[in-house]
């Protein structure tokens, strides 16, 4: 597939959607499945399903790039994964970007080992995929080939690139990847947990149009603590208070002084309610710093 033209007629006329490439990966799958049920102020007028051109990038760093310097609208990154946790690229990009979320999506993951054509496992030297995707698969790997070696790749779908040329490689990948680079599966289904799942998030330049409130939404933040006692205790007691039901939190080191730390919040609502409102006025008075990240729709696939 040609890379995608960059022109400003193009951007003019298409939607760029910057996700981990290459071709194939969950981002991808991710990406198209949230533009098929995006909201009405994130489509542009008669926009069809085909005329969404793809910007591949090679990291989650460049994919963040992508948007804030116009390359691309919308940027889909994965940020945590059911069985392995955080991702923690993800975290330390919106440290230091302007981008807001505008969406999510949560996609199944189901992973297969993939091979070129005529291959069984026997002929297999090695294993290839993204670290996430051999995590994920650990105990069928060692219990069904336990002496292979594993090669760490950008993505799974860069993995099943490299299968589809050499004859001795497997990949661990998605059906899309198999499909684009016309592998066979010598197992299906091989991730540890049947409820592996990634939720990505969708992100967006300052100048997008935030999401309208729709009564099911999340609200992220990134709230720099106070470096003193207590400071943990400060930030959620306003939840408590408010009942305002949290659905995660994550602590990253903030890279601005040692021994600091900033926490990365979802809760339940929107920045318009009420209750949210009354929410940052308490923070206000008891953190060092809030960045408010994004309201959204919640993911209910």
């Amino acid at each position: 597939m040609l890379k995608p033209d960059l022109s400003e007629s193009k951007q003019e006329t298409k939607v760029a959607v910057a996700y981990l490439g290459p071709r194939g990966t969950f981002s991808e799958a991710a990406a198209r499945a949230w533009l098929q049920n995006s909201p009405q102020q994130h489509r542009l007028q008669n926009e069809q399903q085909d005329d969404i051109w793809h910007h591949e990038c090679d990291s989650i760093h460049d994919v963040v790039q992508a948007v804030a310097r116009g390359k691309a609208r919308y940027g889909v990154v994965p940020v945590e994964n059911s069985t392995e946790g955080t991702v923690n690229d993800t975290q330390d990009c919106l440290i230091d970007s302007s981008l807001h979320i505008v969406g999510e999506r949560v996609v199944v993951i189901r992973h297969h080992l993939f091979a070129r054509p005529g291959c069984d496992l026997d002929s297999i030297r090695r294993i290839a995929s993204h670290r996430q995707s051999l995590a994920q698969c650990r105990r069928w790997l060692r219990t069904n080939c336990p002496d292979l070696p594993l090669h760490e790749c950008t993505s799974n779908a860069q993995a099943a690139c490299l299968s589809a040329e050499e004859p001795t490689t497997a990949a661990i990948a998605g059906s899309l990847a198999g499909e684009i680079y016309g592998l066979l599966a010598l197992a299906d289904d091989i991730q540890d947990e049947a409820h592996n799942s990634t939720r990505f998030l969708v992100l967006a330049g300052g100048d997008a149009v935030a999401p309208d409130a729709t009564g099911r939404d999340k609200t992220s933040v990134l709230v720099h603590a106070e470096n003193r006692p207590g400071a943990l205790f400060r930030i959620l007691q306003p939840f408590d208070s408010l009942q305002i039901s949290l659905t995660r939190i994550e602590t990253r080191p903030s890279r601005k002084e040692a021994w600091a730390y900033v926490f990365f919040i979802d809760f339940e609502g929107h920045r318009e309610d009420e209750p949210v409102k009354e929410l940052f006025r308490r923070l206000d008075s008891c953190t060092a710093e809030i960045k408010f990240l994004g309201s959204y729709p919640r993911c209910t696939a």
